[in-house]
C-alpha cells in the first residue's frame, strides 16, 4: 500500500482506516469534512512532511514509501536528522548527497540538519499517518519512543532548548505601536497588534477570523466572540469564548473601522495602492506586520506573531494577574503551556527572592 494521505493535490486528505469500506462520493465527503476541520497551516505542514517523508525514503532507502513502515525505518530517520556526539563533534548520518538531492527535490530548503522540533513534526504527522488507518505504528514502539527520550535528554544537556520567539511585553509593544502612524495601513496595524494583544494573545488564525458579525459592540467596548480554536475544534459554547476589546485596543478598532469604513465581513484587510480597503488578511499577513514593525522600531530579537501571545501572558506574570483570569482571556487548555511564560513574568517580582531585603545586615564588625 503506497502512502498517499495527503498526497500532491491540495483536496487529497486522509480516510480514517483503510478497513472501512467507504463509497466514493462519500470519500469525497469524508475529505471534505477533514479539509474543512484543519487550518490550512496545518494541511501545508502536513503535507510537506509527507512528501519529505517520500522523497528521504526513496533516496535514502531506495524504495517507494509504504505503510507501515518498519520501526528500523524510523530509527534510521531520526539517526539521519538528530544529532550526536562524534569524535569529530556533532555529526548526522545523512549523507551528503543524499542530502543535496532532497534540497533539488525542493522538499528541503537548505542542506544541513533540522532543527529538533522540525524532526519531532516530521514524526508526529507519520505517527497520525498510521494511527488514521489502523495501522502498527513505528513510532510508538518501545525501541523509537526510548532514542527520543534520550534525544531530548541529549540536546537539553548540551543547552539546546526549542527555539522560542521574543515576548512582546508592554515596553516593546508600545515601540512598535508607534510606528504605526494615521495613513490606512498605520490604522490597521495600530488596531490589529492591540486586538491581537489585549484580547489574550490571540493567535494568527484567530485574530484573522475576527469579523463585524463575531465582534459586536458592547458598552465603549467591543466582544470578539471566539467560536473556534486551536483549543476549541468544536466550537462548544463556553463562557470564556467572549473576548474584551476594551480601553485603546477599542478605540483603534473605532478608528480603523470609521477610517476603513468596514460595516461587514472581515475586520482587518488588506490596503492596496491608493488607499483601496480590499480583502481580509490571511494568517502570515499577522507574522509578517510584527516582523515589520519590530524591524521599523529597532528591535532586537527574533519576532513574530507568536510574540503577541507569549507577551501577553509574561506581561500578565510581571503584573501579578492571577493565572486562572489568564488563561480565561488566553483559552490555554493546559497550564503546562502557559506558566513558563506566566513564570518568567512573575520572577524580577518573586517575594521569594528578597528574602533578605530589609534584614539588617550581618558584616562582621557590626
Amino acid at each position: 500500500m503506497k502512502i498517499v494521505p495527503f498526497g500532491d493535490a491540495p483536496d487529497s486528505a486522509v480516510l480514517p482506516g483503510e478497513a472501512v469500506d467507504i463509497s466514493g462520493a462519500s470519500a469525497d465527503s469524508i475529505r471534505a469534512l477533514l479539509r474543512e476541520g484543519s487550518s490550512r497551516h496545518t494541511q501545508a505542514s502536513y503535507r510537506a512532511a509527507i512528501r519529505y517523508w517520500a522523497a528521504w525514503h526513496a533516496l535514502r532507502l531506495g524504495a517507494p514509501l509504504v505503510l507501515p513502515l518498519p520501526a528500523a525505518a524510523v530509527l534510521q530517520f531520526i539517526a539521519d536528522h538528530v544529532g550526536h556526539a562524534a569524535p569529530s563533534g556533532i555529526a548526522y548520518d545523512l549523507p551528503p548527497d543524499v542530502d543535496a538531492a532532497l534540497v533539488a527535490a525542493r522538499v528541503k530548503r537548505a542542506a544541513g540538519s533540522f532543527k529538533l522540533a522540525t524532526v519531532r513534526h516530521r514524526l508526529a504527522v507519520l505517527s497520525e499517518a498510521h494511527e488514521l488507518r489502523g495501522l502498527p505504528n513505528p513510532c510508538r514502539t518501545q525501541a523509537v519512543q526510548t532514542v527520543l527520550s534520550r534525544v531530548r535528554s541529549a540536546y537539553a544537556r548540551r543547552g539546546e532548548q526549542p527555539a522560542r520567539k521574543d515576548a512582546l511585553t508592554r515596553e516593546p509593544l508600545e515601540r512598535l505601536l508607534a510606528t504605526c502612524d494615521d495613513t490606512l495601513t498605520g490604522l490597521r496595524d495600530r488596531a490589529l497588534l492591540l486586538f491581537a494583544w489585549a484580547s489574550g494573545g490571540r493567535r494568527r488564525s484567530e485574530v484573522v477570523r475576527a469579523t463585524m458579525e463575531n465582534t459586536r459592540r458592547s458598552g465603549d467596548g467591543f466582544l470578539y466572540t471566539l467560536g473556534h480554536s486551536k483549543t476549541n475544534q468544536q466550537g462548544a459554547e463556553r463562557a470564556d469564548n467572549h473576548k474584551p476589546i476594551v480601553g485603546r485596543a477599542a478605540q483603534a478598532l473605532d478608528a480603523w473601522l470609521a477610517a476603513a469604513g468596514i460595516q461587514e465581513g472581515p475586520i482587518f484587510r488588506r490596503v492596496r495602492r491608493g488607499g483601496v480597503v480590499a480583502e481580509g488578511l490571511g494568517p502570515e499577513s499577522v507574522r509578517h506586520i510584527v516582523r515589520k514593525r519590530a524591524a521599523q522600531a529597532g528591535l532586537e530579537g527574533d519576532y513574530g506573531a507568536h510574540s503577541l501571545r507569549s507577551g501577553f501572558v509574561t506581561e500578565a506574570g510581571r503584573q501579578g494577574l492571577a493565572l486562572g483570569e489568564i488563561m480565561a482571556m488566553t483559552g490555554h487548555a493546559s497550564v503546562a503551556s502557559v506558566v513558563g511564560y506566566h513564570r518568567a513574568g512573575a520572577a524580577l517580582s518573586s517575594k521569594a527572592a528578597r528574602l533578605l531585603d530589609g534584614c539588617p545586615d550581618p558584616s562582621p564588625g557590626r
